[in-house]
């Protein structure tokens, strides 16, 4: 049985799981679902078109699924949809999608700090880590398992890759490839994440593999063409060298030098 404050304001048509709690003040608009074992804690808002899986934590002030602030935005039915067991800290706002993909989404077991901003077509992975007021432009994508320090500003379309780590204050306004680490202004690689690909379990021998791809990669002073025609040649066979291939290729903004 959920226990939902007094003072909280549910739309009638609203839908609410089993065993949340709904601290006061908060304010649940209609066409909103909200899954089991939600926690809201006070002031909380969730405008039309949000929907919240299991077991996620809201802190006082959060605001999910305001309209974009998106000029060409003209009330179409969109969504803002949050997986299961997030933790979204003070004053984050996620803002519904718009006619271009239909949905913001943040996936399952992420980590979004005080005062983050995911704008509209905004799609976050699973296990991300987002410090505080970090602030994400419309339809960016960040992969499974990256993590952006506090401060960050990402450009719209940008794609960032899994297992990276963004320093903090970095403005990001190209594709940041997987497995590493991205800072200094202008933003640019700085080697890879080994903490972070030690810590998620990676053997050596892996790490070593992708670092023998952004050896080419940044390196070897060849045209992008040569270098990614280089590592499909002399780079030992991985779902990590696949990855990397796929996302330098599909790059549509770039990617950092």
């Amino acid at each position: 049985m959920s226990q939902i404050s007094p003072l909280a304001y549910i739309d009638p048509t609203a839908v609410i799981g089993e065993n949340c709690e709904i601290g006061p003040f908060c304010y649940i608009d209609k066409n909103v679902v909200i899954g089991d074992n939600n926690k809201l804690m006070n002031n909380v808002t969730m405008l039309y078109g949000t929907r919240v899986g299991k077991g996620n934590v809201f802190f006082p002030n959060a605001v999910i699924g305001a309209i974009p602030q998106d000029l060409k935005f003209r009330g179409e039915e969109t969504t803002a949809e949050i997986g299961d067991n997030n933790t979204i800290r003070e004053n984050v706002t996620i803002n519904r999608g718009t006619a271009a993909r239909g949905k913001t989404t943040v996936g399952n077991n992420n980590l979004l700090m005080e005062g983050v901003h995911l704008g509209h077509d905004v799609s976050v992975g699973n296990g991300c880590i987002i410090g505080n007021a970090t602030k994400l432009a419309g339809e960016v994508v960040i992969d499974d398992n990256a993590i952006l320090s506090g401060g960050v500003l990402v450009h719209q379309f940008t794609r960032i890759g899994g297992y990276v780590m963004v320093g903090g204050g970095s403005k990001v306004n190209q594709d940041i490839p997987p497995y590493i680490m991205a800072a200094r202004e202008p933003i640019a690689y700085c080697g890879l994440n080994l903490v972070g690909l030690r810590r998620r379990g990676y053997p050596a021998e892996t790490i070593e593999n992708i670092h023998n791809a952004y050896r080419i990669l940044y390196q070897s002073g060849k045209l992008r063409e040569e270098c990614l025609q280089q590592i499909k040649e002399e780079v030992k066979e991985s779902p990590e060298k696949d990855y990397i291939l796929e996302f330098v290729t599909s790059s549509k903004r770039g990617i950092i030098k």
